[in-house]
């Protein structure tokens, strides 16, 4: 597992060991995208079962409307941040304003929800897992590149994506962690282009497998 540096801030850190938890575990994942991103939390969900619950939701919703939607999900499933439960938000910057992006980040702070963030496609934290990047590229630009490291064309909406990166994984964390200390730290999420929070929802997800 990547070493966290001194200047990361990952709310997840202070959170107890997964042996001493005594409670059943339980992830809401609510995604912007209705294929792509479900499709890589998904296999989450058959690789963690048993261990605790993983509820994957693509709900074609963006920034602030996903935040609402989430908060609404996790009422109706009665979960509860405060009793260890986890509800992520999922979602791209894409062309949504600077006060859209930072905006539903910051709903969803306040209401205790993580956000995994990509600025500006998902797709950043899939080429991570071959290179430190730190260039902004068009989406487009990203499918093509992965298209050339996979050696296959990127299908947006593959359902083997995981399996086909899971090896390069801790790269992808060291990576996306080099990348979140490369930008200013004061500066607002919509203002560090490139870069990602995926790793933080890989990292806590990994903490509830079992060790090989």
């Amino acid at each position: 597992m990547a070493k966290k540096s001194k200047h990361s801030a990952n709310p997840l850190d202070k959170r107890r060991p997964v042996e001493s938890r005594e409670m059943y575990k339980r992830f809401l994942i609510v995604c912007e995208g209705e294929k792509t991103e479900p499709n890589y939390f998904l296999r989450y969900r058959e690789l963690l079962r048993r261990l605790c619950e993983v509820e994957v939701v693509g709900t074609g919703y963006n920034t602030v409307s996903l935040v609402n939607e989430a908060m609404r999900l996790a009422g109706e499933r009665k979960l509860d941040p405060d009793k260890d439960d986890e509800i992520w938000c999922v979602f791209d910057r894409d062309s949504f304003t600077k006060q859209e992006f930072n905006g539903a980040i910051e709903l969803a702070s306040n209401n205790k929800l993580f956000v995994a963030y990509s600025n500006q496609a998902f797709e950043l934290w899939y080429l991570l897992h071959f290179n430190y990047e730190d260039t902004a590229y068009s989406r487009q630009t990203y499918q093509k590149r992965l298209s050339k490291l996979l050696g296959k064309k990127y299908e947006k909406n593959s359902t083997m994506m995981f399996f086909d990166l899971l090896e390069k994984q801790e790269d992808a964390i060291r990576n996306a962690y080099r990348l979140h200390d490369s930008h200013t730290a004061h500066l607002p999420p919509a203002d560090k282009d490139p870069s990602t929070t995926v790793h933080l929802l890989v990292e806590s997800l990994n903490r509830n497998r079992k060790p090989r």
